[in-house]
């Protein structure tokens, strides 16, 4: 109790420092910070981020400027500004930069101070900015995002499921009857989108299976992976249909919001977003943790809010980046406030409000308490590349959407879950290989 008493003081200690009252930095005139970051699916916090960018600007005697673009669009701008030597000063991620580690700035210092100021962030976090095999924080994670499946109560209320479903069976069960009897289906996708790649995952965890093992040795060519596949086609054929082989990123958020899907696995932001449309709909709205399998209940995190420096800063832009870092996590309870609680801190003693907004949301869940299940969601959430780290191989096959694919040929009918498994293992192997003689990937045992 002490220790935690300590570093609440310390927090509120750094807040205040951090509040925009004058010159902290002692930045040489003409100083500049340039941010990039995605544009936020909640967006208040976008309005509320870029003014607190130009008041601690203002406070700190350095030119900010802050770009928003499509999350999709993180990967092609990282890589063309490493590629160039020149570009922003800091950039948020939303899935671990490991590929890019020999492009980046080293972030122990941050880290470091972060640890000896909070304690150890959240596993999900660490995971996507530290690599092992280099003793290397490649990023500083400030925050990521609870998945939980979002289902709609009367049509689960109706076929005998009103707190929704509790495991993967269940869903099956639930989501099946959904279909036959009003015709509404399920919203988990088959395609090569972020959401359906997470799903995929969900359901491997949950029968056992993983891409690597916590050594970072390839292992997806199990039995386990076959049965997560079986299910996934039950489920498809039971609850669902062809368009989820051709959704984006966007299709279960637009689903939910339209009325048309049972349950999707999703983030708070389409729940969000239709509170402002319509509170009755989203009243209608309820959520569940993570589905219970064969093996384990868990869900990768949404996305991550990961800061990168590019090589190419220095100097006083350097200290600039580093110093709005600090501050930006001092403030934090700001920065989750004003993602709707979308947002949740690496850092956890950096928002102690938390607990009393989920149990009480300012935003106005009906029921108030709606939201509490986030936190046995969050404490579910893992990261691609579970149970090893989030290492450059992880995000190669993320990239190259090979899970999705291995879940989407089946179900069409194209190969049987066995070759559909060998195949992905074929290519997954490959990259594994590459990154691994480069010195970034563990493992290699036999």
């Amino acid at each position: 109790m002490r220790k935690f008493s300590r570093i609440i003081f310390l927090v509120c200690v750094v807040s205040l420092l951090a509040i925009p009252l004058g010159a902290q930095g002692g930045f040489p005139d003409g100083t500049e910070l340039s941010i990039l970051m995605w544009s936020h699916f909640v967006p208040r916090h976008d309005t509320w981020f870029d003014g607190y960018a130009s008041g601690w600007g203002a406070a700190n005697g350095v030119d900010v400027t802050v770009d928003h673009v499509n999350i999709v669009e993180l990967i092609p701008n990282l890589t063309a500004e490493i590629d160039a030597g020149s570009g922003h000063s800091l950039i948020e991620m939303s899935l671990s930069p490991a590929a890019f580690i020999e492009g980046l700035h080293p972030l122990n210092d941050l880290n470091e101070e972060a640890i000896e100021l909070y304690g150890e962030p959240v596993g999900t976090c660490r995971a996507n900015s530290y690599l092992p095999t280099t003793d290397t924080w490649y990023g500083y994670g400030h925050g990521y995002v609870p998945d939980p499946g979002d289902y709609n109560i009367e049509l689960w209320t109706a076929v005998g499921f009103p707190d929704g479903p509790s495991t993967w069976d269940e869903l099956l069960e639930g989501g099946a009857a959904i279909r036959e009897q009003f015709g509404v289906v399920m919203g988990i996708g088959m395609s090569p989108e972020i959401d359906s790649e997470f799903a995929a995952r969900a359901i491997m965890w949950s029968y056992g299976a993983s891409v690597q093992d916590e050594n970072e040795n390839v292992v997806l060519n199990s039995p386990e992976t076959v049965a997560a596949i079986e299910y996934m086609v039950s489920l498809y054929e039971g609850a669902m249909t062809d368009e989820v082989f051709a959704w984006n990123a966007a299709s279960n958020n637009q689903g939910l919001i339209a009325g048309e899907l049972s349950y999707i696995l999703n983030s708070i932001s389409a729940y969000r977003s239709l509170q402002k449309i319509d509170a009755d709909a989203a009243a209608n709205i309820g959520f569940v943790a993570p589905l219970a399998g064969p093996s384990a209940a868990l869900a990768a995190s949404h996305v991550w809010q990961i800061w990168v420096i590019p090589e190419h800063v220095e100097g006083a832009e350097l200290e600039a980046a580093k110093q709005f870092i600090r501050d930006h996590t001092a403030n934090y309870s700001d920065a989750t406030y004003n993602t709707e609680l979308y947002t949740f801190p690496c850092w956890t003693p950096t928002v102690p409000e938390l607990a009393g907004w989920l149990a009480e949301d300012p935003f106005g869940s009906v029921p108030a308490n709606k939201l509490e299940v986030l936190v046995e969601a969050a404490n579910r959430g893992v990261w691609l590349g579970y149970p090893g780290v989030a290492n450059p191989a992880i995000g190669q096959v993320y990239a190259e959407n090979i899970i999705s694919n291995m879940f989407a040929r089946v179900a069409q009918g194209e190969m049987t879950a066995e070759e559909s498994v060998a195949q992905a293992t074929e290519r997954v192997e490959e990259i594994f290989d590459f990154w691994r003689e480069r010195g970034l990937v563990g493992g290699g045992d036999t």
